[in-house]
């Protein structure tokens, strides 16, 4: 069965230094949560706002271990008047045995505004 996995976070600032250490942080502990190997991982879609352009988040995946052909893609997010801005949003589609309702989603920073019932289910 495959399933997605959310996650997303926000940057302090369009830099590539921040852009990526928060997208690999994000990713690492989606990782681990959800006991990911890059075996069981479909494909990646990572969004970001109109305001983060400074490099590909999609970047940081190659800086973990194991991770290398594990297909990622970069694309805009959609511009909804009022939305977050400086935001990295995940969607990592996985092979698992996991129940929908096991899956556990990851969001940091101001980024926890997007599914605060999901953060608050999960204790965090």
């Amino acid at each position: 069965m495959t399933r997605g996995i959310r996650g997303a976070t926000t940057v302090p600032a369009n830099e590539e230094n921040h852009m990526i250490a928060n997208t690999k942080k994000l990713v690492e502990e989606m990782i681990e949560k959800n006991n990911i190997a890059a075996e069981d991982v479909s494909h990646v879609f990572i969004s970001v706002t109109k305001d983060l352009n400074a490099t590909f988040p999609a970047k940081s995946l190659r800086e973990i271990p194991g991770w290398t052909y594990v297909p990622v893609m970069c694309m805009a997010e959609i511009e909804v008047p009022g939305s977050l801005p400086a935001c990295i949003r995940i969607m990592m589609v996985v092979n698992t045995t996991e129940e929908q309702k096991g899956i556990q989603h990851v969001f940091h920073n101001d980024a926890i505004k997007l599914r605060p019932d999901l953060v608050k289910q999960r204790g965090e």
